[in-house]
């Protein structure tokens, strides 16, 4: 009988598979004991190495899914972690294979299980930066009004970038200089009699006839005078505040600024109060929100329910990313046929702007931003004392070569990995001279093919290698820090309090042998982790001096340029290493998609945006770092076209 009840429920068993199945583990039952043994040690509250702590959210009686879940992105870096074998560290036991996969597949299914393929997150009314001010300006008025220079300095946030909506605050003073400006810009534009004439086409100029018709109606008639001026500087400031607003106009708000119009005309006397009128009302135009802030109307829906942007809207959003300044024309005239609504179009306005003059503003602005050079020009990073080869004119020259190379790959070559590593660059003749490259003459920059591929590409420009050295010497620590965060996207944790420095004095002379200074340095056990992955890559580029000048030796003392990366590949010199970098695009093409969403989208990247940068690093892979490709994509993104309203605590947490 006990035999017989075994078959029969074998029998039930194999007719009905599930029932033989284990029960599925909870994923935070898999996760907290792996943890527990491999994270825990390092990561808690009383030592939060690298700022972080992973076991005050399994001790609490909050649901531990969604805390992990409010901090994907830190999750998202543990996998990261874990995948790559950075951690734990060496020092530390390892994980197995078994445990690794079991952790990485229980945190990626709680993280994804959350996310939508079309939340937008949370992009907040902005004002614009000096830059987009600047050239929305000159788009406007024709007039260059050096806004970077003249306002005062806006924090930066959002992976540095200025145009980052979370620190374009708006300040007394800050207000103060936007009148200040508005006059300023307005005095320029009518000081120019030809650049106003374009701008006041209708100028309501009264011959003597008309101005005797003006005193006989004074003294014998009721009739309006400044009726025939109000309709001729309607066809003047209508079309100037719509550009202006990057939209049409409300009826109030056309109501508002002729009759603003209508009263400095009716409140001046002489021939020139027609132009005083428009100068005014144009003045008005400057200094009101719809002007300095890029707003985007919300609509009536439920807060976490995702709408499309405008026409208009969108048309602003793809001007501001591809040329820093309001809409032209044809975009203008695309937004009011509705036509930015369907991806075709969408995609030839796209091709449009990038071929056009204005798109070196975005090549300028997001570069020179991106690899942290935009003050260069201004500030120089090395002692003039010790460095007097460092004129402002040479910081000039070496700021053009990244902006016109940037410009190139994007226009010309077409692949972003040249960012890396080429056989070309940029020159002029007194750049030229400085790297002791021959047969460049001329002040202006030119595409320059190297007999050597020690330079091309980011790493060999002088800007960077100046500003990631110390004021009196070169310094592997930071210019293998800037690899690693700026071209990587893997920044190493921040040092450890008591982590010291190098011996200063000794580090500061001309001849110092810095690989013998910090190998004694990170010798010591606490700095050895971050170390090992900076100071071979910037032994790497010591062949280059503070100057970004090539040189063989520290005096007598021949530089040793190679070295083994963690990952276990070896170099010799930049030319290997850039070889090397070059061959790491998982890396370079997830930072490169973070840093341009942050830049065309102005808020940071949170968990939430996980589906858009992996459709994003796709999209550079299957299309070898097609910069036009990858920017079309960019902006079909939910995230770009699409926005939430601004209410709600979900989509707080997502853009923080």
């Amino acid at each position: 009988m006990h035999r017989r009840s075994n078959i029969l429920l074998l029998a039930v068993i194999l007719a009905f598979p599930a029932l033989a199945q284990k029960p599925e583990k909870d994923p935070i039952d898999i996760i907290e004991p792996i943890l527990e043994v491999h994270c825990f040690p390092c990561h808690h509250d009383t030592k939060r190495s690298a700022d972080i702590s992973l076991k005050n959210i399994f001790m609490g009686i909050n649901d531990t899914k969604a805390l992990i879940v409010r901090d994907g992105k830190v999750w998202m870096n543990v996998v990261k972690q874990i995948e790559s074998r950075q951690m734990p560290p060496k020092s530390h036991p390892q994980m197995s294979p078994e445990d690794s996969e079991a952790l990485v597949k229980s945190i990626k299914g709680i993280l994804y299980s959350s996310l939508s393929a079309n939340n937008p997150g949370r992009v907040v009314m902005r004002r614009l930066s000096h830059t987009e001010y600047q050239y929305s300006v000159f788009s406007l008025l024709g007039v260059d009004y050096n806004a970077p220079e003249i306002f005062p300095a806006d924090g930066s946030g959002g992976a540095g970038f200025d145009n980052f909506a979370g620190t374009l605050f708006l300040t007394p003073l800050k207000m103060e200089r936007y009148y200040e400006a508005a006059e300023e810009i307005m005095d320029q534009a009518q000081a120019d009699e030809g650049l106003w004439r374009k701008l006041v086409p209708e100028s309501y100029k009264k011959s003597v006839w008309s101005r005797f018709s003006d005193w006989f109606m004074d003294i014998f008639t009721t009739v309006d005078r400044s009726k025939g001026a109000v309709d001729a500087a309607t066809e003047v400031i209508v079309p100037f505040a719509s550009r202006a607003y990057r939209r049409f106009l409300e009826p109030a708000e056309k109501d508002k600024l002729l009759n603003l119009f209508r009263k400095v005309y009716e409140g001046t006397d002489g021939d020139n109060r027609y132009d005083l009128a428009i100068k005014e009302t144009m003045k008005a135009v400057l200094v009101s929100a719809n002007f300095l802030y890029r707003y985007e109307e919300e609509l009536p829906v439920p807060v976490d329910q995702p709408y499309a942007l405008s026409s208009f809207e969108l048309a602003s959003r793809l001007s501001y990313f591809l040329w820093s300044t309001l809409p032209d024309q044809e975009l203008f005239d695309a937004a009011y046929k509705g036509e930015l609504q369907d991806s075709v179009f969408l995609q030839a306005q796209v091709k449009r702007m990038l071929q056009d003059p204005k798109a070196r503003h975005f090549a300028e602005s997001f570069v020179t931003q991106w690899f942290g050079i935009s003050r260069f020009r201004e500030t120089n990073p090395l002692d003039p004392l010790r460095f007097p080869e460092l004129t402002p004119s040479l910081r000039n020259s070496m700021y053009q070569e990244m902006v016109e190379y940037f410009n190139y790959v994007l226009n010309d070559s077409r692949n972003f990995l040249d960012l890396i590593d080429s056989d070309f660059t940029f020159l002029n003749e007194e750049l030229a001279n400085h790297y002791g490259i021959a047969g460049v003459e001329g002040k202006g920059m030119r595409k320059v093919q190297l007999t050597d591929r020690r330079r091309g590409g980011v790493l060999g420009m002088g800007s960077v290698l100046a500003s990631t050295s110390m004021p009196l010497r070169t310094s592997p620590v930071l210019r293998g820090k800037w690899v690693l965060e700026e071209i990587m996207g893997t920044p190493p944790p921040p040092p450890p309090p008591d982590a010291g420095e190098l011996p200063e004095a000794a580090s500061h002379k001309k001849d110092a042998n810095l690989r013998q200074l910090l190998e004694a340095h990170r010798a010591k056990p606490t700095c050895a982790n971050c170390h090992q992955k900076m100071d071979p890559i910037g032994f790497g580029l010591e062949n280059f001096d503070p100057l970004g000048r090539w040189r063989d030796s520290y005096g007598d003392a021949p530089i040793i340029a190679w070295d083994t990366l963690p990952s276990g590949e070896v170099f010799k010199g930049p030319e290997d290493l850039k070889r090397i970098l070059r061959t790491k695009e998982d890396e370079f093409a997830r930072n490169l998609s973070e840093k341009m969403f942050i830049y065309a989208t102005g808020r940071n990247v949170g968990f939430v945006d996980e589906l858009f940068l992996q459709r994003l690093v796709k999209n550079l892979k299957d299309n070898r770092f097609n910069p036009e490709k990858f920017i079309i994509e960019l902006v079909n993104l939910e995230a770009f076209r699409y926005k939430v309203n601004d209410k709600g605590e979900r989509f707080l947490v997502a853009s923080n």
